[in-house]
């Protein structure tokens, strides 16, 4: 960068001009290029901040709001910001945890690409803009166009609810529908690349074109690509550890897994999360081949490669998570009374998909099908996301995760979890693994060292806290760190017990709080110990406390945040709305943040 501007006109001192051409001499103009909409994205979300734009940027563009749980849906939103910058479309995509969502009443163009947790909850970097927008405090938007774009699961009964409601709601204020809303599935390319399409066609037509200039990809949102390693393109990594650690008694079989990376450069921080590829049961395979009156050997087309069936149902289908959709859909193939009698109510329908497996269904409901049929039938597989618990400032070229073995029976029949058996019971040490890191920002230790932290995570919701305190003892941090951690029985269940007394015993652990649910007569959850401790919890989040929350989402997440409000009533001298928005407050500052599945 060798121009420089007349002084008159630089609002910048020496030393800072000084200070930025030494940082860019090595940036090529591509580079420079994509700095400049980054800092414009960056100016157009600072609160107050004025920026002196170009002629165009005066002009109303098109925010694209990504809001996303599991990276689905940024990618989505990605995807459609490039489209919208190859036809020279004003675009700034922002991530929802960082969207001012009090100005929503200035957008004109609005496109929200979402995707759905829990029991029809918005990912959680969306919650605060979710609830503002169902508020009496969201403002008309008369004049406003939008599109939804909504990501979810079949084999949830509130699916993609969160687009659902973001649609309805945008539509109630008062702005008008550029394309319908879709709800995808969890094999979603297909109907998002057609509704990229058809809305870039749409927007061609309604939002102003922009000059070479602002046409950098503007507001990146958890763009960190470090490595070439992704989804669709992972790396194959080893198994180099696979130990049960929790004790012989326990009802749980939890894993401690240790992968090594080599030398692949692959890089990650704590609160990301590791993406995982597996490979169903063989054994389940076969069960269902034979329940179907197939035997595997019949060739078939997946993603244009010719292989047997039986390989197919093992590396790219999902077998263990029945939907709703594939019930009816069985249903209508087999005319099976059983099932036919579920078709048409919602509720029985449901709690039948959750209830029973797709081999049990066969088994219940016998049927004669053809190779097309059975795999009409199934959705893909798609990798499983594990919490890291590990950072690299400590493993260096491994990643660690903690992993509960799902296992359980169906009239006497034992059934299992897709990933957690595979990487528990038939995954040998030293085989291939192939991994991806989903870079989550919306669950980060605090960037000031002196900062408190409070985690809250029972049972494998431990992970994330492992590579917390890590990195802490790593970089020396000062602040005061307290652990709430919860299992069924102390000597069978204290997930990596040694570790937390170490750090206790050196002072690294400040507080830690231990809720043993069934070690005695009346069950004691980590709630209960926040509210025990509810003064001096309050007194540290009057110190600046950061709070994390890890593990499950429909129960243990929302008894915490009972707790919490609990806490804040009574120690902060709240009444309940008020400590309702202080705790939305906490996480628009990024103070309360979840990790939660």
């Amino acid at each position: 960068m060798t121009t420089q501007a007349p002084p008159a006109m630089l609002p910048l001192s020496p030393e800072q001009l000084a200070r930025l051409q030494a940082a860019t001499t090595d940036f090529n103009p591509t580079q420079l290029a994509w700095l400049s909409g980054y800092f414009w994205g960056m100016v157009n979300q600072a609160p107050g901040a004025v920026a002196s734009a170009p002629t165009q940027a005066a002009q109303p563009g098109i925010t694209l709001i990504s809001a996303s749980q599991t990276g689905n849906a940024r990618r989505v939103a990605e995807q459609l910001r490039d489209d919208l910058l190859a036809a020279k479309l004003q675009v700034n995509l922002v991530n929802a945890g960082d969207y001012k969502f009090k100005q929503i009443g200035q957008e004109k163009l609005l496109v929200v690409v979402t995707s759905t947790q829990g029991e029809g909850e918005p990912p959680e970097e969306a919650v605060a803009l979710h609830k503002f927008l169902l508020s009496k405090k969201a403002p008309t938007l008369d004049g406003a166009a939008f599109a939804v774009f909504g990501l979810g699961d079949t084999s949830y009964e509130f699916f993609s609810q969160a687009g659902k409601d973001f649609d309805r709601r945008l539509e109630e204020l008062g702005a008008s529908r550029l394309l319908d809303r879709v709800d995808a599935d969890v094999d979603y390319q297909a109907q998002a690349s057609a509704w990229r399409q058809q809305l870039t066609e749409i927007l061609k037509a309604r939002a102003p074109t922009a000059s070479t200039a602002a046409v950098a990809p503007a507001g990146v949102v958890n763009d960190i690509h470090s490595t070439p390693y992704t989804k669709e393109a992972p790396l194959t990594a080893t198994l180099a550890v696979n130990q049960k650690i929790t004790g012989r008694d326990s009802d749980k079989d939890v894993r401690h897994i240790e992968i090594d990376l080599g030398d692949a450069g692959l890089r990650y921080q704590p609160g990301d999360a590791l993406g995982v590829w597996y490979e169903n049961d063989p054994a389940l395979v076969e069960e269902l081949l034979a329940l179907v009156w197939l035997k595997g050997d019949e060739p078939v087309e997946v993603n244009g490669q010719s292989m047997p069936l039986a390989e197919a149902l093992q590396k790219q289908f999902e077998l263990t998570v029945n939907t709703t959709q594939i019930v009816e859909q069985y249903a209508a193939l087999t005319r099976n009374e059983l099932l036919l009698a579920l078709v048409g109510d919602k509720a029985k329908l449901q709690r039948y998909a959750q209830d029973f497996p797709i081999v049990d269904m066969f088994r219940q409901a016998p049927g004669e099908l053809n190779a097309e049929q059975l795999l009409g039938l199934l959705r893909p597989l798609t990798p499983r996301l594990y919490s890291i618990a590990s950072s690299q400032a400590e493993t260096e070229n491994e990643v660690h995760i903690t992993v509960g073995a799902v296992r359980y029976e169906i009239d006497g029949r034992p059934r299992g979890g897709g990933a957690s058996t595979w990487l528990a019971d038939r995954l040998e040490e030293d085989a291939a693994i192939r991994v991806f890191i989903e870079h989550n920002d919306n669950f980060r230790l605090p960037a000031n060292p002196d900062a408190p932290v409070i985690m809250i995570g029972p049972g494998t919701g431990i992970a994330p806290f492992r590579a917390f305190m890590q990195q802490r003892e790593n970089d020396g941090a000062s602040g005061k760190n307290w652990l709430f951690f919860g299992n069924p029985h102390f000597t069978d269940d204290f997930l990596y017990q040694v570790e937390w007394q170490r750090y206790v015993k050196e002072g690294l652990l400040t507080h830690i709080d231990l809720a043993w649910s069934r070690d005695q007569a009346e069950k004691i959850y980590v709630q209960d110990k926040l509210r025990a401790r509810g003064a001096e919890v309050w007194r540290w989040i009057e110190e600046g406390a950061h709070l994390y929350v890890c593990g499950d989402a429909n129960r243990m997440a929302k008894d915490v945040e009972q707790a919490l409000l609990d806490v804040v009533v009574e120690h902060g001298g709240m009444d309940r709305e008020t400590a309702d928005e202080f705790l939305s407050e906490l996480r628009i500052e990024r103070r309360y943040q979840r990790d939660v599945y």
